[in-house]
């Protein structure tokens, strides 16, 4: 949901340096996580799946305050995990930028943002289940945590970094950008609900999707039912 879309060169060189170390740092150590434990059939089926629904509604761009959308990189996390959705982040980022939604120099700060949510949203999402937490205010609440806190760092990454060409003094520009976080904190909001009825639907008919094959299993033997 969060996304920075200012165009190449906006950053200065340093910042477009960081960012990308950091990308690139985050990328490395779940590729060699996800080398150390493998995958299943199954995982890359539903990540090819979650990559190209993010992707397809990624596109779908509301031109207010430098454009605001939805990603699903919530429903990303709570179904593919913190691993996968890192790597969907980075795909779906690559192919954005191929497509001019978003600076190539920018792909390790967008990178790291939106595998924040997909994190975030990931451990939320388990923890609040441990919680004997519905599925529906557990997702919707898990997705909505995940993009805030993506939208959070969105803003920092730029508040941070600055803006080359930008007249405005750093506090305005920090107040610009904490008009623009707001923004997507609203958002993020409507694509929690989003997120917790597609969770909702697909614990119902796959709870094995949403890790909660063993739960529902518990139930039916001791006579519980949602």
């Amino acid at each position: 949901m969060a996304h920075i879309h200012l165009g190449e060169g906006a950053f200065p060189l340093w910042a477009l340096i960081l960012w990308t170390l950091l990308g690139v740092g985050l990328v490395g150590a779940v590729v060699y996580r996800v080398r150390k434990g493998g995958l299943k059939t199954h995982q890359i089926a539903l990540a090819g799946i979650g990559a190209a629904a993010s992707f397809a509604i990624f596109q779908l761009n509301i031109p207010v305050w430098g454009g605001i959308h939805m990603n699903l990189t919530g429903l990303v996390g709570i179904l593919a995990g913190p691993l996968l959705g890192t790597l969907i982040a980075l795909v779906v980022n690559i192919f954005s930028a191929a497509l001019g939604h978003g600076a190539v120099g920018l792909l390790g700060a967008n990178t790291l943002v939106n595998a924040t949510e997909a994190v975030v949203a990931y451990y939320a999402f388990k923890t609040l289940m441990r919680q004997d937490w519905d599925v529906f205010p557990a997702s919707a609440g898990a997705a909505t945590l995940g993009l805030s806190a993506g939208a959070f760092l969105m803003g920092a990454i730029i508040v941070v970094s600055g803006v080359n060409g930008s007249a405005l003094p750093r506090g305005d520009l920090a107040i610009a950008v904490a008009g623009l976080v707001g923004l997507n904190l609203g958002v993020a909001v409507v694509e929690g609900i989003l997120t917790g009825f597609i969770v909702q639907f697909l614990a119902s008919v796959r709870p094995d999707l949403v890790g909660l094959a063993d739960r529902g299993a518990r139930e039916e033997s001791s006579g519980v039912t949602a």
